[in-house]
C-alpha cells in the first residue's frame, strides 16, 4: 500500500472516530423540547445517514461490506439505548430517558430504508459497468 492509501485510510478511520463521538454525546442528552415531537423522525434519519455515510466511505460497492456496516449500525443503536438507560443510574441523574424499544424500531427502518435504495442502485452500477468493460477495446487492439 502506499503512502497515499495510508493516509486515505487513516483519515476515513479518523473521521468515522470523530463522528461516532459526536454521535455518541449527541445521543446521550436529551432533545431540545422542539424536537422531542419529531424523535422517532430523528431516529431514522441518523441511521439512515450514518449508513450513507459509512458505506459511501468504506464498501467499494460491495455487498458484505454493507451488510457488515448495516449489523453494526443496528448493533450500535441498541447499545446506545442501553447506554441511555445505565447513564441514568450511573450518575444518579437523569440526562436522558430510558431503553425505549421505539428507538430501536425506527433506527432498523433507518437502516433498511438506505438499503432499499442502495442494493438496487449498486445492482445496476454493476451491470453497467459490465457492459461497459465489454464496449472498451483492449490497449494495443486495432479498430
Amino acid at each position: 500500500m502506499t503512502a497515499t492509501g495510508i493516509n486515505k485510510n487513516v483519515f476515513k478511520v479518523a473521521l468515522v472516530l470523530g463522528w461516532l463521538l459526536v454521535s455518541v454525546v449527541g445521543f446521550m442528552v436529551k432533545l431540545p423540547r422542539g424536537f422531542r415531537h419529531y424523535d422517532k423522525e430523528l431516529h431514522a434519519a441518523f441511521y439512515f445517514m450514518a449508513a450513507a455515510f459509512l458505506n459511501i466511505l468504506f464498501t467499494n460497492g460491495k455487498f458484505t461490506r454493507h451488510i457488515l456496516i448495516f449489523g453494526l449500525l443496528y448493533l450500535f443503536s441498541i447499545s446506545i439505548e442501553y447506554a441511555q438507560e445505565y447513564s441514568n443510574k450511573l450518575l444518579h441523574k437523569r440526562i436522558h430517558g430510558r431503553f425505549d424499544p421505539e428507538d430501536v424500531k425506527y433506527n432498523l427502518r433507518g437502516l433498511i430504508a438506505f438499503s432499499i435504495l442502495w442494493a438496487p442502485y449498486r445492482l445496476v452500477m454493476s451491470v453497467y459497468n459490465r457492459f461497459k468493460l465489454k464496449d472498451t477495446p483492449e490497449p494495443g487492439a486495432r479498430e
